[in-house]
């Protein structure tokens, strides 16, 4: 089940907010919120939701040993991390391996496992529960349910943002709920809601055409609208259900923190990842490359460190060589940027380079990232930089991309840009400005409605990790 389908929209999300604004007292709340998350996850993934409810209960117990009373704790939180990487091992990468033996040995190791849905963002958050109670950062949990309730809350648990326990701990039993926060968060839900449908959706169209083509048969100029379409899909795509996860968030009473900051507007690639996926920078920040000495060592061990981290989060979006490329590539650029500064150099000089700069090594990491082999992104990027225009069948494709979807483009840069940060403006220009926001909110619902009862839905990207 997924967000901006008709089922979820008109029978499961009123379903549960009815019920959910019926009962009385916290923990009936979260009762409610458990069993349709469970139900949710179960919808799309039935035999997996074991997979779901046995971490959750394994973490749980986890949490029970690494209190500050055992003295044994230690030993149970690396037991603890060992159970949770080698469960994300043998769904996810275990096949890679395997493929990749076969590769080197000449070997016919079969390995076929169906990727549940979501693994890496809940196994992720169900370190968090561990590692945080382990540091004192929240409480440990005596009830499972509400272990259950932080790792399976129906907003975040398929792709995110990953949510860290110490973030929610005293959400689970007390929050508040107000008009305010509730209109705040169905706002937030139709702004992420017309972010996937109208715009990533459609982007979707354009850059999986160009994609799936015949790359030699084309000339830089398609290329590039597929890249550019793609890097626009995969933000409106990702961001999108980050907003519609903390939007229901708000509207169940929880606060969760800020996944994307208007990426798109960096100055370097340093400022790039502090705008882009920001729960996973800052997991792989604190869990990490923290411990493993971050940047209070010397140089050689420094960029050992950051190498670690961008091999890790390469290799976390995906079991393919294309994804652990993509990672090591954004790590030799901002080693780079660290050392050399020339981003810095970059802005001294015109205001608009340091953006350009940033961009165009973002829109190629895209290429690499949404690419099947290394070859086939190699191959494409080779092709951005070759002939305009190679057939004649170009042109009609540049037409029609252009024709059809320069609305959609033109559109989706309102939403590039934080424009709050643009203008100060008085307490009544304030007011309008609100009034048009709802304006345009229900327009948007209006709008991505018509594109869900008409059945042109993609599944999220984020779903696959």
């Amino acid at each position: 089940m997924i967000f901006s389908s008709a089922i979820f929209l008109f029978l499961f999300l009123p379903i549960v907010v009815l019920l959910y604004a019926i009962v009385r007292g916290i923990e009936r709340k979260n009762n409610i919120l458990l069993i349709f998350s469970i139900i949710f996850y179960a919808w799309g993934e039935p035999i997996y939701v074991l997979l779901l409810l046995g971490s959750i209960f394994v973490n749980w117990l986890f949490g029970r040993l690494v209190v500050k009373e055992n003295p044994n704790r230690k030993s149970w939180l690396i037991l603890s991390v060992v159970v949770n990487v080698g469960l994300l091992f043998a769904f996810k990468y275990l096949g890679f391996v395997a493929e990749n033996l076969n590769l080197i040995f000449g070997s016919s190791i079969s390995v076929k496992i169906v990727l549940p849905i979501g693994i890496s963002f809940f196994t992720f958050q169900a370190m968090s529960y561990v590692i945080d109670v382990y540091r004192g950062n929240g409480e440990s949990q005596k009830q499972v349910k509400n272990v259950a309730l932080y790792i399976s809350l129906f907003p975040q648990l398929i792709a995110g943002p990953i949510v860290r326990y110490q973030t929610v701990a005293d959400q689970i039993s007390i929050r508040t709920h107000n008009s305010e926060k509730i209109l705040g968060g169905v706002r937030r839900f139709i702004v992420g809601l017309g972010k996937k449908v109208i715009f990533a959706n459609n982007f979707a169209l354009v850059a999986d055409a160009v994609f799936n083509s015949d790359i030699q048969q084309h000339g830089s100029i398609v290329l590039w609208i597929g890249a550019v379409a793609y890097s626009l899909q995969i933000l409106f795509d990702f961001s999108g259900y980050s907003d519609m996860a903390i939007g229901l968030g708000k509207i169940f009473g929880f606060e969760f923190l800020e996944n994307f900051d208007y990426p798109y507007i960096s100055k370097s690639v340093t400022e790039f990842w502090r705008r882009w996926h920001m729960s996973l920078g800052t997991w792989f920040r604190d869990y990490v490359y923290i411990p493993i000495g971050g940047n209070r060592v010397g140089k050689g061990r420094h960029i050992f460190n950051l190498f670690i981290v961008w091999f890790l989060t390469g290799l976390w979006h995906g079991a393919n060589w294309t994804f652990v490329v993509w990672g090591l590539g954004y790590f030799i650029i901002l080693v780079i940027e660290k050392y050399t500064h020339i981003d810095k150099a970059f802005e001294k000089k015109l205001h608009f380079i340091p953006h350009f700069y940033t961009m165009f090594l973002v829109i190629l990491g895209w290429v690499i990232f949404r690419s099947d082999t290394i070859a086939a992104a190699l191959s494409f990027i080779a092709g951005m930089f070759g002939p305009l225009v190679r057939e004649s069948s170009d042109a009609v494709l540049i037409k029609q991309y252009l024709g059809e979807y320069v609305g959609v483009f033109l559109l989706s840069f309102a939403f590039l840009i934080p424009w709050k940060n643009c203008f100060r403006v008085g307490e009544k220009l304030r007011n309008v400005g609100t009034v048009l926001g709802d304006v345009c909110c229900f327009l948007m619902l209006i709008v991505s409605v018509s594109y869900i009862m008409k059945g042109s839905y993609s599944p999220f990207i984020y779903f696959n990790f």
